[in-house]
């Protein structure tokens, strides 16, 4: 028997070409928010996520859209097939606009014009860099963050899980900490392929101007809790996600955390929707004893409807 069960969506990172082509193809559900999305987005968003090119994939202006397009049609599709309402939501950075979607805080057509505002304000941000530390303790984390602080700006962007933390800030002071971490027992640092340091202090600019376009944004209370990234907190209100909405740019993720609260609420069961299947592995390493089901094409959205179904049914 399902407890309480959590809907989960990827952010930046996750995109691949051909993602969501099929789904949309099979489900008209899903053909409809491509559409939508098309016309919203005054581009062939669809183009680049079932054809790319890569090159195109992964420029921010687009890749934050295609996910969010290709995991709420992902979504879409899932609900023509099986009935079910979460007990919560939450999303990986810009995954967050698909679990205020799935919430009912921002329509379709909303969400969409949000996240290209916030894409193309984040995509404008150059500088700096970003790297991935594998496995260090919360001591190697700490003194290779206070050794990098004496070349420049390094703080944490993502909280990922307990063996994965991603490092934001100016590019030398990142390679500082990530050098120093390395020669003092952390075994792998992964420098990340970004256009800049997200959320990290170089993107307060971008976050206050998108504070004036979100102030101006038609947002309800959302009809289940949303777990937000900046503080892994239940929230409802309207006015609480206008607040957190620019703050988040900048702020770091608490994915470690956000997991943790859920599962503190009872959630024994996460649904991953959308592209690939990075939540699903963090999980593994965060909460190993939930059950975590992925949708992200026809085939393991089929899988996935017949596992619940089961598990609902007490089987």
């Amino acid at each position: 028997m399902v407890k309480k069960i959590a809907f989960l969506f990827p952010g930046q990172g996750s995109q691949s070409v051909g993602m969501g082509k099929d789904l949309c193809e099979s489900f008209e559900s899903a053909n409809m928010v491509f559409k939508t999305a098309d016309e919203v987005l005054g581009k062939s968003i669809s183009r680049i996520c079932f054809e790319g090119p890569e090159e195109d994939l992964k420029q921010t202006v687009n890749t934050q859209p295609a996910i969010v397009t290709t995991s709420i049609a992902a979504l879409e599709a899932f609900r023509s097939e099986l009935n079910i309402t979460p007990d919560f939501v939450a999303g990986h950075s810009l995954g967050e606009y698909c679990a205020m979607y799935t919430a009912g805080v921002m329509n379709l057509q909303t969400t969409l014009k949000a996240i290209q505002k916030r894409a193309e304000l984040m995509g404008q941000t150059k500088g700096g860099s970003m790297a991935a530390i594998l496995n260090a303790s919360e001591e190697q984390l700490k003194a290779g963050l206070e050794e990098g602080s004496k070349v420049g700006y390094v703080d944490v962007a993502n909280y990922n899980s307990p063996a994965q933390v991603v490092i934001t800030g100016d590019s030398d002071a990142v390679k500082a900490a990530g050098d120093y971490m390395l020669a003092n027992g952390v075994r792998r640092v992964v420098p990340l392929a970004v256009s800049g340091a997200f959320h990290s202090k170089f993107m307060e600019g971008a976050g206050k101007e998108f504070a004036g376009f979100v102030s101006n944004l038609e947002l309800n209370d959302a009809k289940l809790p949303v777990i937000t990234n900046v503080d892994a907190q239940m929230t409802t209100k309207a006015n609480d996600f206008r607040e957190k909405m620019p703050k988040q740019i900048s702020s770091s993720v608490h994915w470690t955390q956000t997991i943790q609260k859920m599962v503190e609420e009872g959630v024994d069961t996460f649904v991953e929707i959308g592209p690939g299947k990075v939540l699903a592995g963090l999980n593994k390493k965060i909460a190993p004893e939930t059950t975590v089901y992925n949708i992200f094409d026809k085939a393991s959205l089929e899988a996935t409807v017949a596992a619940l179904k089961e598990q609902m049914a007490g089987v």
